[in-house]
C-alpha cells in the first residue's frame, strides 16, 4: 500500500501565492497549471487518488509531481530538458533566415527615393531571385553559421518559397535568342483539322 504523500507546506506566503495564482491561471502553459493545481489541492487536504480523479490523470502522476515540488519548489512544476542534441541555431537566427527569404533579393530592381528603378546589387551575375547559396551568403554576412541544406530544411518547415518565378523567355545561356515580336491581334488563327 502506498504511503500517504502530501505537498510540503509553502516556504513563505509568496510561494503559496505563486502556486495558487498559477493553479487559477488561464494563460500560463497548461502543464504548469495542472501541476500547480495538484500541489494546491494537496495543500487543501485532498489525497492523491482524489486529486487524480478531479484532474483526470493517474495517481502516480500526482505522486511524481508532488515529490518534485517537495524537492525543487515552484521550479519543479516545469519540465526538465529532454534528451537529444540541442538545436544549433537559436529561434532568433531561424527567424532571421526566414525574414531574409521573404525579403527582396539583392539583384531585384527596386524603386529608390529619386524614382529610379535599379537593383541594389550592381553585380552583373546577380540573379533577381533568392537561391539557397545566396541565402547562405546573406546569413553568414549577418553572423549566422549555417549550411545550405539547413537553410532548405528551415524554409520547407516554415512553408516559405525561396525560388523566384522564372520567366520562360529568359535564360543564362549566352546563345539564347528571345522570341520575336508577337503577331498582331488581328491575325486569324489557323483551324486545326478534325481527326
Amino acid at each position: 500500500m502506498p504511503k500517504l504523500l502530501r505537498a510540503r507546506p509553502p516556504n513563505d506566503a509568496a510561494e503559496e501565492h505563486r502556486v495558487r495564482k498559477l493553479a487559477g491561471s488561464r494563460h500560463a502553459p497548461g502543464d504548469w497549471i495542472q501541476r500547480a493545481r495538484m500541489v494546491a489541492r494537496s495543500w487543501d487536504g485532498l489525497r492523491t487518488r482524489a486529486i487524480a480523479d478531479e484532474l483526470r490523470c493517474h495517481p502516480q502522476t500526482v505522486r511524481e509531481r508532488v515529490l518534485r515540488f517537495n524537492a525543487e519548489g515552484v521550479d519543479g512544476l516545469g519540465d526538465r530538458p529532454g534528451p537529444g542534441r540541442r538545436p544549433r541555431l537559436t529561434e532568433a537566427e531561424r527567424s532571421t533566415v526566414v525574414a531574409l527569404a521573404r525579403s527582396a533579393p539583392p539583384g531585384q530592381a527596386q524603386r529608390w527615393e529619386h524614382g529610379a528603378l535599379e537593383p541594389d546589387d550592381p553585380r552583373p551575375a546577380a540573379p533577381a531571385h533568392w537561391t539557397l547559396d545566396r541565402l547562405v551568403e546573406a546569413a553568414r554576412a549577418r553572423g549566422i553559421a549555417i549550411a545550405r541544406s539547413q537553410v532548405r530544411r528551415i524554409l520547407i518547415k516554415e512553408g516559405v518559397p525561396w525560388r523566384g518565378v522564372r520567366a520562360w523567355a529568359s535564360s543564362t545561356d549566352p546563345e539564347f535568342a528571345p522570341k520575336g515580336r508577337p503577331s498582331s491581334g488581328s491575325t486569324r488563327r489557323r483551324r486545326r483539322a478534325p481527326r
